[in-house]
């Protein structure tokens, strides 16, 4: 026997593990058949036990048979669909590329506030059946007793925290199969739609005789035609129940009206947008750009520029065609720290056209965003990694800047890349996607020097400006002079200078806390968190000891735990000990520390920035964070307190990391029309890195550090795809790494002989436990193709039925960050 409905839709579920995933038929019965589309969330029945589930309906086709056994589909949650056509493609090509499940690809597309979370409730089936009650335990007669007061269902997660019960307590659900409980499931918003409730006529007119109340309201809204029922009763002086009553009457209606929380309502627009006037560099890279637009085919290309060569303005010509066009445009920064400057920018320029996209926000900021893009009522989409997923219905230009930085790769699954997800969107709207950097990756340089990318350059800086006079203080020979502070005199002597000009500086120190690690002078030993195989960190605010990161947290004593003498010192300089040497150094000077201990949220990123730029402060120390994309006119000395820090570790991008964090640095002084300086503290001042770096020579090492890659097979000349093993048992995390390899050396042989791989043995990852839980990682050299994730997703849907892995995570990082 067969159903007489005849759809089928393809839903990916949620929760399902890798090696099960798939797209799923359901039935679409008649009376979800108008609301069943493509993009739309659903719950399912899923499961042996049918228990429900959400899903996104990825397609929906018509079928002449349709078998008795098909599970039907139980609720549309959405009224239209969320996903449109482009993204129900990505779905699956972010499965394919970065071995996620297709719901983790549904969940990375959608904004957080607006998904939804399954919750289960249970009621006394029988609230008088006390002959089943007799045989209870006290846990369950407790449950019974309790639900008996309340009258009505009661989610799972309230009895557990009420009764004290153990959240993945069986207890409710042995109850419910024994006919003492139901159970109802359900889906709830985490985050609700913003509305206010308004007012307006019907259009009917009134059977009785308006009050002289009633009268003033009608007359009002006859006016204005709609108004919210705070401001009818504010300028008319009534009260809701006055309004109430002419609804009640058939005059009035009420009717919800979506507002969004807008974080930045008070940024308002220029009344004329300021004209941008370019130099002929500028102008010859703008030419060549809007050709690559306005060809209406898909391109990549790279804009090269030193710093404060006006990459910007070139940024906002461009846009400017974007929008005269009616296409959606994508401007994406690295970090949070940098969209303040650029959000304001934009806004002062384009209005209520920008919509804000970046972890910052709220949950309900960012959906409210979401939803300002999707309904087409903002054009530009400014932001952090997730604004690549900004749903423009026809997007004509992705702009990435400071390309480079490590930040635009994810590190949760999926495991995704923002510049491969804005190339996959780029070429699906045959648009525009511009790479900008004064330091771009290898990777990007190396395309865009052999034509596979278009290229643009700006060689100069903007205007007078020019790239700042760059000093290197040699850290050996101040010590060898008796100084043990962070500052060289060179930087001390600067910014004495500097603040007597009454101009700004900038220092980089990139390391939080006030000590970064403890150590016992008796036994050497540093002082390291039990759950991570890191140092901790001293914080003076409070004087604790701080693990950065699982966040372990002890207060600071001078007894050393593993041979319990007083000889525990601090060892190190962070930036809170940099920011009070300085203040003790320069008494009248007003220092500001931005690191993500004093700048916990977009508030204060931003209130801190706008204070530095009103001038309210004098000097930022921080991390990394004061080192890109910041553009203050008044800053005319940068100062570096130690270049080596990264200079000297064990991946393969050591030296890029390093060159680029320089250059950028150096960078932010001398921008306006004053002559800027930058200070470069070393150990190591013959390094040729720091050298390339102080003289912002990127052709210089580019060509070096290519030849590099080339001679030890780095990229960009192939692929490295790391395999991840995480679990709680060391040896078992060890014994899963090593059966892994097997399993790949087996395959690798037996059908993909043609693949050309390097496999190096499995070894301890560079933070070898976090959290109590060990990591071991697998690394691949390889062509990073089809026929190479086909092979993997083989192995890792293995690793699943395979007792090795018992206990173990597994997972594939397709462009990892760190190796």
């Amino acid at each position: 026997m067969e159903h007489t409905a005849q759809r089928i839709a393809k839903i990916c579920v949620e929760h399902t593990t890798y090696a099960f995933d798939k797209a799923f038929d359901y039935l679409v019965t008649q009376e979800l058949s108008a609301a069943a589309r493509p993009g739309c969330r659903v719950l399912v029945p899923f499961g042996r036990g049918n228990q429900k589930r959400q899903g996104m309906i990825l397609s929906v086709e018509p079928a002449k048979a349709v078998p008795e056994t098909l599970k039907p589909v139980l609720q549309v949650l959405d009224e239209s669909p969320l996903l449109q056509k482009e993204f129900l493609e990505m779905v699956f090509w972010l499965k394919e590329r970065y071995f996620c499940t297709l719901f983790e690809a549904v969940h990375l597309l959608l904004p957080t506030g607006i998904n939804f979370k399954i919750h289960t409730s249970y009621a006394l089936a029988q609230p008088d059946d006390l002959e089943k009650e007799s045989s209870l335990t006290d846990t369950q007669r407790q449950i019974v007793e309790y639900l008996r007061r309340k009258r009505e269902s009661v989610r799972a997660e309230r009895i557990c925290s009420d009764l004290s019960l153990e959240k993945d307590s069986k207890i409710l659900e042995q109850l419910y199969r024994d006919g003492i409980l139901v159970k109802t499931s359900g889906a709830v918003r985490h985050i609700g739609d913003a509305s206010t409730k308004m007012v307006r006529l019907t259009g009917m007119l009134p059977e009785k005789k308006l009050t002289p109340r009633q009268s003033e309201v009608y007359q009002a809204l006859e006016a204005v035609g709609a108004a919210s029922v705070k401001e009818v009763c504010y300028f008319t002086g009534v009260t809701p129940a006055v309004l109430n009553t002419m609804v009640k009457n058939g005059v009035a209606e009420f009717f919800e009206q979506a507002v969004y929380r807008n974080p930045y309502a008070s940024v308002k627009a220029a009344e004329t947008a300021e004209d941008v006037t370019l130099s002929p560099e500028q102008q010859e890279a703008f030419d060549y750009l809007l050709s690559q637009y306005r060809s209406d085919k898909p391109a990549v290309s790279l804009l090269y520029g030193v710093t404060g060569s006006g990459k910007t303005m070139v940024f906002l010509k461009l846009i400017d065609e974007a929008v005269k066009r009616g296409e959606g445009v994508i401007v994406m920064v690295p970090e949070i720290s940098l969209t303040p400057q650029t959000i304001g920018r934009f806004h002062q320029r384009y209005g209520k056209a920008v919509a804000v996209f970046h972890s910052g926000l709220s949950l309900a900021e960012r959906l409210d965003e979401w939803k300002r893009v999707k309904n087409g009522e903002a054009q530009i989409a400014v932001g952090t990694r997730s604004a690549v997923f900004a749903p423009f219905e026809k997007l004509g230009l992705i702009i990435l800047d400071e390309e480079h930085e490590h930040t635009y790769k994810s590190e949760m699954s999926p495991r995704f890349h923002a510049r491969e997800a804005a190339k996959f969107r780029c070429a699906y709207h045959r648009g525009l996607l511009v790479l900008a950097s004064a330091t771009p990756s290898m990777e990007t340089a190396y395309l865009a020097q052999t034509g596979r990318y278009g290229y643009a350059a700006l060689p100069s800086r903007y205007g007078s400006a020019k790239l700042p006079q760059v000093i290197v203080a040699d850290m050996n020979e101040e010590q060898l002079m008796g100084n043990t502070t962070s500052f060289s005199s060179v930087l001390l002597e600067a910014l004495r200078e500097t603040l007597a000009s009454g101009e700004q500086a900038i220092l980089l120190l990139n390391r939080r806390g006030y000590h970064p690690f403890v150590s016992c002078r008796s036994c050497k030993e540093v002082v390291t968190c039990p759950n991570c195989s890191i140092s901790l960190t001293y914080h003076a605010a409070n004087h604790r000891l701080l693990c950065h990161y699982c966040g372990y947290s002890i207060p600071f004593s001078d007894e050393c735990p593993s041979c319990h003498q007083r000889e525990v010192r601090f060892t190190g300089v962070g930036t809170q000990k940099a920011e009070e040497q300085l203040s003790e150094l320069f008494p009248e000077a007003n220092v500001l520390r931005m690191d993500t201990d004093s700048a916990l949220n977009r508030v204060d990123y931003e209130e801190k920035l706008a204070a530095f730029g009103r001038g309210d402060y004098d000097i930022i120390i921080g991390t990394q964070m004061v080192a890109k994309g910041l553009d203050f006119e008044n800053v005319t000395l940068v100062g570096v307190l130690s270049a080596d820090q990264s200079l000297y570790s064990d991946d393969f991008r050591s030296s890029e990391r390093t060159f680029d964090l320089l250059t950028q640095v150096i960078g932010r002084s001398g921008r306006g029309g004053k002559r800027g300086r930058a200070v470069i503290q070393t150990f190591t001042p013959e390094n040729n890195i720091i050298a390339l770096a102080a003289a912002q020579d990127f052709p210089g090492f580019y060509k070096q550090e290519i030849a590099y890659r080339k001679g030890m097979l780095y990229p960009p000349f192939a692929d490295i795809v790391t395999v991840g093993f995480v679990g709680d048992r060391e040896q078992a995390v060890q014994r899963a790494a090593a059966r892994f390899l097997e399993m790949l050396s087996a395959l690798a042989g037996e059908e993909y002989s043609q693949l050309p791989m390097r496999v190096l043995p499995p070894s301890p990852a560079l933070i070898a436990k976090v959290s109590n839980r060990y990591r071991y990682r697998l690394i691949i050299k390889c062509r990073n193709n089809r026929r190479f994730r086909e092979m993997l997703s083989r192995l890792l849907v293995q690793t699943d039925k395979d007792k090795a892995f018992s206990g173990v995570t597994v997972f594939a990082d397709t462009a990892p960050d760190i190796v």
